[in-house]
């Protein structure tokens, strides 16, 4: 009978084909080729019902053992592939436990935040103590209580992220919310000068935040630590005495130091300290612009008023603050020409440090 014939042909093709298969995948491919919805197989089987009476059962018979005889050898090629392709994959993964491990790589600390260790270290080693404050601060403590009211001119100096106020309403504008993210660290001065009374040593390292758009030489977000004296007899001397014993602890006993007068609104007399040049000694090269010395911070005697302003006897009483960024010392130091390397997060960059 030319049916059982093809049937029996059909099977040859698929035990040679599954035979063959070199893979789980290539198998399935081939089950579904002959025993599928649309399998060789299957379109023989539902043709059945076209043949007489006499053919009917012949043909279905040798049809059940041809499905019977593709799905064991299916079965059994399927197991071998499968073992074949878990010992290939246990033979790729195999440890050798002789081998030393994988240790992860020791990290250190930020350069930016070894700068900060160093300083703290200096001004703590003169006798002074650490404190802190809130990141959003009042415009009473951020500005006004420091000889900032609101029509001074050096508010524009500080370009500010004022926040929501207790209303609910966003504040876009100076002067529409008395909320705001710091832009200085001078806050936590007044707040020490609120709740202790002289002599006072205090150093206020923190985050300030100012809309400043990131360039070489600007944050939006950045460090600064600022330091305040306040007793009977605190001079100028004093100050310049302090700023020069920092200077030489941190970037060596050659280096010299000079205060030029500049003005700050909360301290009287001020003045921008300079330190000179370490690549060029002073002389004048490319790194300081040709002008021998570079900029690390700002300094002065407190204002009377701020005294004043937090019930402290400018008549009994004296002191002096300073300010300085970390970002900027670190990049002085070493020699870095953009801040915005700090934050980039750039591993080739940060492990030379």
């Amino acid at each position: 009978m030319a049916i059982v014939e093809d049937l029996l042909a059909l099977r040859d093709r698929a035990l040679a084909d599954i035979d063959a298969a070199p893979d789980v995948a290539s198998l399935e491919s081939v089950r579904v080729g002959y025993l599928g919805k649309k399998g060789s197989l299957t379109g023989v089987l539902r043709g059945l019902g076209a043949l007489s009476a006499e053919e009917r059962p012949v043909v279905g018979k040798t049809a059940n053992e041809v499905r019977e005889a593709l799905e064991s050898a299916l079965a059994q090629r399927g197991e071998e592939l499968s073992r074949r392709e878990r010992e290939a994959k246990v033979a790729a993964e195999v440890v050798d436990v002789t081998l030393p491990g994988r240790k992860r790589p020791v990290g250190h600390r930020h350069i930016v935040n070894q700068v900060i260790d160093e300083i703290i270290d200096i001004f703590v080693g003169l006798g002074y103590t650490m404190a802190e404050g809130p990141e959003v601060e009042l415009d009473y403590y951020n500005f006004e209580a420091l000889n900032h009211p609101p029509d001074h001119p050096a508010r524009g100096l500080q370009d500010t992220f004022y926040v929501k106020d207790l209303s609910g309403d966003v504040a876009a504008v100076q002067g529409e919310s008395d909320l705001l993210l710091r832009t200085q660290t001078s806050p936590v001065q007044v707040r020490v000068m609120e709740r202790q009374k002289p002599p006072i040593y205090v150093l206020a390292p923190g985050r300030v935040y100012r809309r400043d758009v990131a360039d070489p030489s600007h944050l939006p977000q950045f460090f600064q630590i600022e330091g305040l004296v306040v007793d009977e007899g605190i001079t100028f001397a004093d100050l310049k005495g302090t700023l020069e014993h920092f200077v030489h602890r941190l970037f060596g006993p050659d280096r010299r130091v000079r205060l030029r007068p500049h003005f700050f609104p909360f301290t009287e007399p001020s003045a921008e300290v300079d330190v000179s040049c370490g690549f060029c000694g002073g002389q004048g090269c490319r790194f300081c612009g040709g002008e021998g010395w570079l900029e690390i911070l700002g300094c002065g005697m407190v204002d009377p008023n701020v005294f004043r302003n937090v019930g402290i006897d400018p008549e009994r009483y004296t002191g002096f603050a300073f300010g300085m960024g970390p970002e900027r010392i670190a990049a002085l130091r070493h020699g870095i020409p953009d801040l915005r390397l700090f934050l980039d997060g750039d591993m080739r960059f940060l492990s030379q440090f």
